[in-house]
């Protein structure tokens, strides 16, 4: 590995862009022919996989098969997982954690055995993982695989402008259309404050989901979409964008963002109240808290609605200490650090995005409908998620991806792009009135979360439509005349983001896994993807 030397024009052979399980995975599946350079807009440690708490699914069992797995994903799917794209995944699910084991992942073993956990939705145990903090013991071994690697040059603090096609570099220069390929992008480096180009005949967008675009979510905050957006930019089709996963309890705290508070609270027993103390989910369904996670996020979110809560609470406060400490020992130490005892008093919690089930349409491969673009894990569609996501199925298809996109960049070579233009600012200036982008995000994020949320109707997303649509004039004419800033690009991402989530649930006339319309509660007879074609 090399760091990024100072100077605005880059060659490789390919870039990835992001560095989380998929984009460090597919780096080092290329690394030892290709040229790589990764690119991640903040530090490499900054991504969505290092916050996994659970565990990676695998058949590795004895009793457990491919069927049960592939079956499991697809009753999880709600009739929308594509049984091939499954099948892939579950089926090269083992080799991708004997990678990771023969790169030194120290999961957690119980005598002398891998140690397999169950989750909700799996009819087995088949749960590799790290204690509960997998994806952190797997990105710091990722990490420091790549520090060590030749051939992988690494961009820290770089954030994706737009991709570089052949159109649009015809478009400039008025030449015959040609058929169109991914060329490269433009990237704006931190330190220095100006937009870099990166030339490569093959590029790997790795840039995770969209968890930003509302108001709570589980992501960090590096979570804006920027992947799909500059994809759909580029004339790539998105699919089932409506489907957004929410985790029914987040920690509710001006200083604790997107702090989970795990299920295992509610299936030891804790209970959900209203700021009352009412307990409300037994006359919602009649498993009460451990009712599945979907159910009980839409039953929180009608509470707050209806009552116009900021959050409910979860109480756990009957279970002895020990047995808390025992149990929940990371829980109780963040809420303590919050002035929370959860041996004496309730959690505030509220429903969060958690993940974002539809992304950029690819194949089998990772690739896009652009050639020289592949795309990996949660900013990908796949087919495997459908309507919902099965737990511990994401960070296994990051890695079984990552080395199908590889597989394929090795299978197709493309020519090297000749020189492109760099990236002219010369006709803009600062923005005086950076308020303005705060104030449209913060905007955004709220009304994604009222209308576009857990519960939606034809009313709710016909009011964010409009709303989006006054973002986009406003932020255009922003990222027309003024000097870009990793605040600007990752607005104009969500509020790109946002359209497609609109326009694709609005598509929707039923109810199905994560979507839900009261205008239409009906599951019907035919599942089928929604699929948005740029113009």
């Amino acid at each position: 590995m090399t760091t990024s030397p100072q100077t605005l024009q880059h060659t490789f052979d390919v870039l990835i862009v992001g560095s989380g399980l998929a984009g460090l995975s597919a780096a080092l599946h290329l690394a030892p022919t290709h040229r790589v350079a990764v690119l991640t807009k903040r530090s490499m440690s900054d991504g969505s996989s290092g916050w996994a708490q659970g565990g990676i699914a695998a058949v590795l069992a004895d009793g457990d098969s491919f069927d049960a797995h592939v079956q499991d994903t697809l009753v999880a799917g709600a009739g929308l997982s594509d049984p091939a794209a499954t099948r892939f995944v579950v089926e090269h699910s083992p080799e991708s954690i004997n990678w990771l084991r023969e790169l030194g992942v120290p999961f957690s073993e119980e005598d002398g055995h891998l140690h397999l956990t169950r989750e909700g939705g799996h009819s087995a145990r088949r749960i590799v993982h790290v204690t509960d903090a997998t994806g952190a013991a797997v990105q710091k071994t990722l990490i420091a695989t790549v520090r060590r690697t030749p051939n992988i040059t690494l961009f820290e603090n770089h954030t994706l402008v737009d991709l570089i096609t052949r159109n649009k570099l015809e478009h400039v220069v008025d030449s015959p259309p040609t058929a169109n390929q991914c060329l490269g992008l433009y990237a704006l480096d931190e330190s220095t404050d100006e937009v870099h180009t990166f030339s490569a005949p093959h590029t790997i967008l790795a840039t995770g989901g969209a968890g930003k675009v509302y108001l709570y979510t589980t992501n960090p905050d590096t979570a804006t979409g920027d992947g799909i957006a500059a994809a759909w930019r580029a004339g790539c089709r998105v699919t089932n964008m409506e489907f957004i996963q929410f985790h029914p309890t987040c920690l509710y705290h001006p200083h604790a963002k997107s702090f989970l508070i795990s299920e295992a609270v509610r299936g030891e027993g804790g209970r959900l109240l209203l700021p009352d103390g009412t307990r409300f989910m037994p006359q919602h369904d009649e498993r009460a808290e451990l009712a599945p996670r979907d159910v009980v996020a839409r039953a929180i979110d009608f509470e707050m609605k209806k009552g116009g809560f900021d959050c409910v609470y979860l109480d756990i406060s009957h279970q002895p200490l020990a047995f808390l400490l025992e149990h929940f020992p990371n829980i109780h130490a963040r809420c303590l650090e919050l002035g929370i005892d959860i041996s004496k008093q309730p959690i505030p919690v509220v429903p969060a995005a958690h993940y974002t089930c539809g992304g950029i349409h690819t194949d089998l491969t990772g690739a896009t409908d652009l050639a020289g673009l592949h795309a990996v894990g949660e900013t990908a569609y796949t087919g495997l998620h459908g309507a919902n996501r099965l737990a511990s199925n994401s960070l296994v298809e990051c890695m079984v991806f990552a080395r199908a996109a590889a597989t394929h960049i090795l299978a197709t070579p493309l020519a090297a792009p000749a020189a492109l233009p760099a990236w002219d600012d010369s006709r803009v200036t600062d923005a005086d009135e950076a308020v303005v982008i705060s104030h449209n995000w913060d905007e955004l994020r709220r009304f994604m979360w009222d209308y576009v949320g857990i519960v939606r109707t034809n009313k709710r997303l016909e009011r964010a439509s409009h709303r989006i649509a006054l973002l986009q004039g406003e932020i255009q004419e922003f990222y027309a005349h003024f000097h870009v800033t990793r605040d600007l690009l990752e607005l104009r991402n969500l509020v790109q983001v946002a359209e497609l989530i609109v326009r694709s649930a609005h598509s929707r006339h039923e109810s199905r896994g994560l979507h839900f319309s009261r205008d239409y509660p009906d599951m019907m007879a035919k599942a089928v993807p929604t699929t948005l074609i740029p113009d």
